[in-house]
C-alpha cells in the first residue's frame, strides 16, 4: 500500500513546505521545456516554409500568430481557473472538490475548443483583411488560419489537462507528451511540405495532427491516475457550482489575455503596413521572442501554483517568499536570455530566412524588445501572485490599462506623427508599457497581502 501510494505521488510537488527556490526551479524547468516544445509547433512551421515556400508564405504564417493569440487567450485563460481552483482545494486536502474540477474541466475545454474553430472557420479571411494583410499574402494566410482551427478542441482540452497536472505540481509529464507530439510535428511538416509541396496548408496539418496527439496522452495520462485527479470519462459533467469558481478566476484572466492579443493586433496591423518584408522579419523575430517568454512565463505559471496551494494550505507566512523567488528568477533568465537573442540575432534570423533584408528588419524587433524582455516577465509574476492571492479581476483591469489601453494610446498619437512614424516606434511602446504596469502590480500586491501578514501575526501570537 504504502509503495502504491509513492508510486502515485512520485509526479507531485509539495508547494507547502520546504525550499521555495528548490521547488520553483524543480516545478518551472519542465513547464519552460514544455512551453519551448510548444512554440516548436509554429517555429516549425515558420523554418519549414520559409526554406522551403518562400517569404510569401513564411509571412502568411507569421501574419496569423497575433490572430491565433487573441482568440486563444480568452479560453486558454479559463485553464488558470481551473488551475488555481485545483491548487486550491488540492493545498487544503479536498480531493472530492478537486475531483469535480477535474471531471468539469474536460468537457468545459472540448466546448470552448469547438466554439474556437467555428470562429475561426467563419471569420478568418475577413478578419485578416480588417489587418491589413498584404493581398499577396492573404489567401495563403486564410488556409493556414482555418485548418489551424480544426486543432482548436485538442489544443484546449490539452491546455485543461496540463492546468490539471501542474495544480498538484507535476510539470514532466506534459512534457514528455509534448516532446512526442514536437516529434511527430517536425517530421510531417517535412513530409507534407517537401514530399507533397503541400505549402502551408501542409504546415497547418502536421500541426493539428500533433495537437490532437497531445491532447489524447494528457487525457490518457488523467485517466490511469489513481488520486484525486484522476478522470473517469463516463464521469465527465460540468459541475455549476465549480464551473462559477472556474469562470470566476479563469474568465478576468482570459479577458485579459484576449484584450492584450487585441493590442497585439492592432500593432500587427501597424507593422503590415510596412510591406511584406517587415512583417516577415518581424514574424521571425517575433517568434525568437515567443521562446524567452515562454522561459519567463513558467515563473508565472509557478508564482501562481505556489500561491494557490499556499493560500489553500493557510501557510501565509510563504507568500512573500514565493513572490521574491519568482521575481528573482524570471528576471534572471529574462536578461540572460534577452541580451543573448540580441548578440546572436542574425545568426537566429538567419535560421528562419537567408533574405538580407528580412534579417535586417527582425533585428530592429530584437534589439528592442528582447534587451528589455525581463521587464515583462516581472509583470506576468506580479499578475500570477495576485491572482493566487485569489484577486483576478484587479490585474486585469490594472493590466488593461497600464498595458493595452497605453500601448493603443501610443500608437494612435506617438506612431502617427510623421517625425515618429517608424517601425522602431512601435515596438518602443512595449517596454515602456511594461514598466508602468509592473509599478502598478507591486503597489496593488503590497497593499493587499498585508491582511494576509496580518493574519499570520496573529496566529503566531496565539
Amino acid at each position: 500500500m504504502e509503495t502504491a501510494l509513492k508510486q502515485e505521488r512520485r509526479h507531485e510537488i509539495d508547494m507547502c513546505s520546504g525550499s521555495v527556490l528548490k521547488k520553483m526551479l524543480a516545478f518551472s524547468l519542465p513547464l519552460m521545456c514544455s512551453g519551448i516544445l510548444q512554440l516548436l509547433f509554429n517555429a516549425a512551421d515558420i523554418v519549414v516554409v520559409g526554406r522551403f515556400a518562400g517569404d510569401n508564405s513564411l509571412a502568411a504564417v507569421g501574419s496569423t500568430s497575433s490572430l491565433i493569440n487573441l482568440l486563444t487567450n480568452l479560453f486558454v485563460g479559463l485553464s488558470i481557473g481551473t488551475n488555481v481552483a485545483a491548487a486550491r482545494a488540492f493545498g487544503a486536502k479536498h480531493e472530492k472538490d478537486v475531483s469535480t474540477i477535474v471531471h468539469t474541466s474536460i468537457p468545459l475545454g472540448a466546448v470552448c475548443g469547438i466554439f474556437m474553430t467555428a470562429t475561426g472557420l467563419i471569420g478568418a479571411e475577413k478578419v485578416l483583411g480588417i489587418m491589413q494583410t498584404p493581398a499577396d499574402v492573404l489567401p495563403l494566410a486564410v488556409i493556414y488560419l482555418r485548418i489551424y482551427f480544426i486543432g482548436m478542441p485538442a489544443v484546449m482540452i490539452y491546455n485543461f489537462g496540463s492546468a490539471i497536472l501542474r495544480s498538484i505540481g507535476d510539470t514532466k509529464r506534459p512534457l514528455y507528451y509534448l516532446l512526442i507530439s514536437g516529434a511527430v510535428n517536425v517530421v510531417l511538416n517535412l513530409i507534407f511540405v517537401i514530399c507533397f509541396d503541400m505549402g502551408v496548408a501542409g504546415v497547418a496539418l502536421a500541426t493539428v495532427i500533433s495537437q490532437v496527439l497531445s491532447a489524447f496522452l494528457v487525457v490518457r495520462c488523467l485517466t490511469k491516475e489513481s488520486g484525486a485527479v484522476h478522470l473517469d470519462l463516463k464521469k465527465m459533467k460540468i459541475d455549476t457550482k465549480k464551473l462559477l469558481l472556474i469562470l470566476q478566476i479563469g474568465l478576468p484572466a482570459g479577458f485579459q489575455g484576449a484584450v492584450f492579443s487585441l493590442s497585439n493586433v492592432v500593432i500587427q496591423s501597424a507593422v503590415n503596413s510596412f510591406g511584406e518584408v517587415t512583417v516577415a522579419g518581424n514574424s521571425a523575430a517575433g517568434n525568437i521572442e515567443g521562446f524567452i517568454y515562454i522561459a519567463m512565463n513558467s515563473f508565472y505559471q509557478s508564482t501562481l501554483s505556489f500561491m494557490s496551494q499556499n493560500m489553500g494550505a493557510g501557510k501565509y507566512d510563504r507568500i512573500n517568499k514565493i513572490v521574491i523567488t519568482g521575481l528573482s528568477c524570471v528576471a534572471a533568465v529574462g536578461l540572460i536570455l534577452g541580451n543573448a537573442a540580441a548578440l546572436f540575432g542574425e545568426q537566429l534570423l538567419g535560421i528562419y530566412s537567408d533574405s538580407p533584408d528580412v534579417i535586417a528588419a527582425g533585428m530592429i524587433r530584437i534589439e528592442i524588445i528582447c534587451c528589455t524582455y525581463a521587464l515583462c516577465g516581472i509583470m506576468d509574476v506580479m499578475v500570477g501572485a495576485l491572482r493566487g492571492l485569489g484577486y483576478s479581476v484587479l490585474p486585469m483591469i490594472v493590466s488593461l490599462i497600464g498595458a493595452c489601453g497605453l500601448r493603443l494610446v501610443w500608437i494612435a498619437t506617438v506612431f502617427q506623427m510623421p517625425e515618429y512614424h517608424a517601425i522602431s516606434t512601435v515596438y518602443y511602446s512595449y517596454p515602456i508599457t511594461w514598466t508602468i504596469t509592473f509599478a502598478a502590480h507591486i503597489i496593488c500586491y503590497l497593499i493587499l497581502s498585508r491582511k494576509y501578514t496580518k493574519k499570520e501575526n496573529l496566529r503566531n501570537e496565539q
